[in-house]
Order: C-alpha cells, then sequence, then structure tokens
C-alpha cells in the first residue's frame, strides 16, 4: 500500500513538470529524484513516471559529471548520442523499399508484392525476409521520405482530344452569353445514371440513430417488376432550376425530347413567354447524340410544336464532364439521395424533387410511365424533311433546327 502511494506521488509531481521539462532537463529532474530514494531510487522512479532505467542512470552521469564537461545550452544530448537511423545501419534499406514499390522500372518482375499487395505490413515482412530488420511504421515513414503516398484511381484520362476541343468550347461559351444577353432560353441536357429500383444499397451515408442501419439487400439483382429509373434531366443556366422526367422504359431519343417538352410546359413557358429561340447544350452521345437521327426529327416536331427556333451545340467527344448539368444538378441530386434505398419510381421522383442548394437551385420532378421503343429507323427521306441549318464551324455539333416549310 505503502509503495502504491510512493509512486502515485512520484507521478503527480512528474506530471506537474513535465510539459515545462525538455529530454535533459526530463532525465536530470529522475535522477534527483531516483537519488532522493537512495537503494531502489532508479526503478521506483522508472516505474512511476516511464522514464527508462538507461534515461535515468544517463541523468545520474552527468549530474556526478564535472560541470565544465556539461553540454551546451542549446543541446539536450551530446554530439552523436541517440540511436542511429535504420538507413545509417542498413544503407541498402532504401533501394530495396524502393524496388519493391515502383511498379514498372526496378525490382524483380515476378515478385508477387509488385503487382499484388503493398501494404506496409507485408512490405516489412518482405524486407525482413531479405534481411532487414524494419517493421511496419517504419516502413510507411520511409515511403513518405521517397515520394510515395497513398492513391486512389482518377478519372482524368478522355481519350484523345480532338484538335478543335478548345474551340468548340468558346463557341459554346459564346452561343450561351448570346442566347443570355437577348433573354432567351438556354438549357443543358442529359441522363443521368440508371438506378435500381428497390431495397438495394445505395452509396453514402445518412444520419440515424446509433445502431439503426438501413437493412438492404445483399445482392444487387434488378427487381424485374420494380426494373430501372431512367433519370433525364433539363438543367436551366439562366433560372438555376431543373426537371427530371424519371422514364420506366429507354433511354430514347423520344424520351430526351418528350423531357424537354415537358420541362417547357411546366417551367420554361413561364420564366420565358417571349421565346423565339432555344439553346441546348448537350453530349455528343446517348440518346440526344449529334449522330441521332431519330433525335433530330423529334426536335423538329418540338419546334413546330413550340414555335421556336432550337438551336444545338454538342460538347467534343469524350467531355462530358464540361456539361454544366453534372455539376449543377446531377452531382446534387447524388448528395441529396446518398445512403437512402430507391425503394420505389414514387421516392427516386420525390428524392429528386427535394435537391436544394445554397445557391438558390430549384428542381422538379414527374415520373413518365410511356413507352419508348428502341430501334425505330429514320430513313434517307425523314432525315431530309428535318429544317435543319449547320452552323459554318462545325456543323456535325452545331445546328439549328427551324419551324417547318
Amino acid at each position: 500500500m505503502r509503495r502504491a502511494s510512493t509512486e502515485a506521488a512520484i507521478r503527480q509531481r512528474f506530471q506537474g513538470l513535465a510539459w515545462t521539462l525538455d529530454e535533459r532537463q526530463r532525465r536530470r529532474w529522475a535522477a534527483a529524484e531516483a537519488t532522493s530514494w537512495g537503494y531502489g531510487g532508479v526503478s521506483l522512479v522508472s516505474r512511476s513516471t516511464g522514464i527508462s532505467r538507461r534515461a535515468i542512470h544517463a541523468g545520474l552521469h552527468e549530474l556526478q559529471a564535472d560541470p565544465n564537461a556539461a553540454l551546451a545550452a542549446d543541446r539536450v544530448r551530446r554530439s552523436g548520442a541517440g540511436r542511429k537511423a535504420l538507413t545509417q545501419t542498413q544503407p541498402d534499406l532504401l533501394d530495396a523499399l524502393d524496388a519493391l514499390v515502383e511498379p514498372t522500372s526496378r525490382g524483380d518482375p515476378e515478385s508477387p508484392l509488385r503487382w499484388t499487395c503493398k501494404g506496409v505490413r507485408r512490405l516489412a515482412a518482405e524486407l525482413r525476409r531479405q534481411g532487414f530488420s524494419i517493421g511496419k511504421q517504419k516502413v510507411a515513414e520511409l515511403l513518405a521520405e521517397l515520394g510515395y503516398s497513398l492513391q486512389a484511381n482518377r478519372k482524368t484520362r478522355e481519350g484523345s482530344q480532338h484538335p478543335d476541343r478548345n474551340a468548340q468550347f468558346e463557341f459554346i461559351a459564346g452561343q450561351v452569353r448570346g442566347f443570355q444577353n437577348r433573354g432567351q432560353p438556354v438549357i443543358s441536357v442529359d441522363t443521368k445514371k440508371k438506378e435500381l429500383v428497390g431495397n438495394f444499397k445505395n452509396v453514402g451515408k445518412e444520419w440515424r440513430p446509433q445502431g439503426s442501419a438501413t437493412e438492404v439487400n445483399v445482392h444487387d439483382f434488378m427487381d424485374k417488376k420494380l426494373g430501372k429509373a431512367i433519370p433525364y434531366g433539363v438543367y436551366d443556366l439562366t433560372a438555376n432550376a431543373g426537371w427530371v422526367s424519371v422514364g420506366t422504359d429507354h433511354d430514347t431519343a423520344d424520351f430526351a425530347v418528350e423531357t424537354i417538352r415537358r420541362w417547357w410546359r411546366k417551367m420554361g413557358r413561364s420564366l420565358y413567354p417571349q421565346a423565339t429561340e432555344l439553346l441546348i447544350t448537350a453530349d455528343g452521345g446517348g440518346s440526344n447524340s449529334s449522330r441521332n437521327r431519330r433525335w433530330k426529327v423529334a426536335l423538329q416536331d418540338l419546334a413546330d410544336e413550340l414555335k421556336v427556333a432550337i438551336r444545338v451545340c454538342h460538347f467534343p467527344p469524350g467531355t462530358s464532364k464540361w456539361n454544366k448539368i453534372e455539376h449543377c444538378l446531377f452531382s446534387q441530386i447524388g448528395i441529396n439521395w446518398r445512403g437512402k434505398p430507391l425503394t420505389s419510381h414514387e421516392v427516386v421522383v420525390q428524392l429528386i424533387a427535394k435537391t436544394t442548394t445554397e445557391t438558390g437551385l430549384r428542381v422538379r420532378a414527374a415520373l413518365d410511365k410511356n413507352s419508348y421503343p428502341t430501334g425505330i429507323k429514320v430513313t434517307d427521306d425523314e432525315l431530309a424533311s428535318v429544317n435543319l441549318r449547320p452552323a459554318k464551324f462545325h456543323g456535325e455539333w452545331n445546328y439549328t433546327i427551324r419551324q417547318a416549310g
């Protein structure tokens, strides 16, 4: 009992001083404390404070040494003291580690570590197998010293770039500014990723009472009755507003144009009652592809119905991420429904419609249960009947469809 109280007293004194002491002062205080307890004092102080016996003995030697031989005021250890770095005692260590990690030019190409696992535990084990003395923490420190860090895959490669890619971006920007200056509507359109409908895992997390995570199906096998949700969106660049039709059949050109029609009826017409033109910015592929004949025929019907000229500007190949709808609408929808199972088409519609942002984004959504069959052929005569006028700059990407006749 007396021993425990003694250790507690020493520990309390040390904790009261420890934050003010450097390494030299700490070992000298421990040495003085040990001396005051006489025989067994070194062990007693070591147990009470966690300071090693070796450090306390070093402090005792310093207290007994000639004052003229004391350390310089700006040093806490004598020159050369302390454990030497592993890279000094094992000079080939860095090269051996670099050879294990480097994926292409160094090391044994037959080593399974090169291609299967580069975790610090496995790397440390492999280095020990080669005769080095090292632990996983030191491997992590040396990797940082060599300039390595944990990296994830990044979607940055877009394939070969079209030589007029930047020029097309500038052309689109000019068209958008011109339409907005004239008070004419500008929309960005695209299809969001198709979603399985049912009690399936949805990426992300949501706040819930602890221990009450929503239970979902283990396997993502499509429910034949519920099928998929196909969200096709329209984003109004000027009004910062979006419309999304959630389809249940196929993502076709007719579905895309019908979504634009619904946006106009529900939102666009009231916002732009004097509109005579409509600018659509779209990707170069999918249901609104620049090469999709049905897309152009359907737009002709829409132009005749709305009595406006429809100008279309497609983004160059491989640049879909530049489409405004991706950042301003679809990404916000994904954030809003993260961690929530999309158990029905109605739930999908509701979650989309509740999407908002601090910048004032407004979104409306509706279910589209119409049938949109695929494989509809457009003849040369039907395509020729489209009142299409290509622009002088890349007419295959930029064109205007006016009312027929």
